[in-house]
């Protein structure tokens, strides 16, 4: 992991790399797949119990995400979508309508808006996949809540990257 300042943004971008045991093409089918996106998607102990995907730009997810005893709507805007190697959207959370953008439930300083870049990258067999996040159109306390909450977001990426390895094995296809 490599968190760093942007300087043609002054933005802090958060970073986080996995490499995993699935071909490319196996990871991509995980990520964009809805019903294996379901099963997997999100730190441990959390579960989808709703998800739609739109798999064109424009389109995105819109899931509601259970997490220690909390519901929350999650949306992710898709900008770019290049198979098998890229995901660029705006991730966000959302009324259960996923029209109207709402603040995080636990951190009303957080930003409204992610922009997040998923890269996979062939590896051999294996893949490595890079989530990229920086806030996004955010005022400067969102800015510095976002920076403050790098642990958080390592520890969720980490469990979403293990849930996402336990999935894999047991669902090799």
């Amino acid at each position: 992991m490599q968190n760093a300042r942007s300087d043609n943004l002054n933005t802090f971008e958060f970073v986080i790399s996995r490499n995993f045991d699935a071909s490319i093409e196996r990871m991509w089918q995980a990520w964009t797949d809805v019903d294996q996106f379901s099963q997997w998607f999100g730190p441990k102990g959390c579960t989808l119990s709703h998800c739609t995907v739109d798999m064109t730009v424009g389109g995105g997810y819109h899931c509601l995400i259970a997490f220690e005893g909390m519901e929350v709507w999650g949306k992710w805007t898709f900008l770019e979508i290049v198979p098998p190697t890229k995901l660029v959207s705006i991730v966000s959370f959302s009324d259960e309508t996923g029209e109207a953008l709402v603040e995080h439930p636990g951190m009303p300083n957080w930003p409204l808006k992610i922009l997040s870049t998923i890269t996979f990258e062939e590896q051999g067999e294996k893949t490595r996949i890079t989530v990229r996040w920086t806030a996004y159109e955010a005022t400067d306390i969102e800015s510095e809540a976002f920076e403050n909450g790098a642990s958080d977001m390592t520890q969720g990426w980490t469990g979403t990257f293990d849930t996402l390895e336990e999935f894999l094995a047991k669902n090799s296809a």
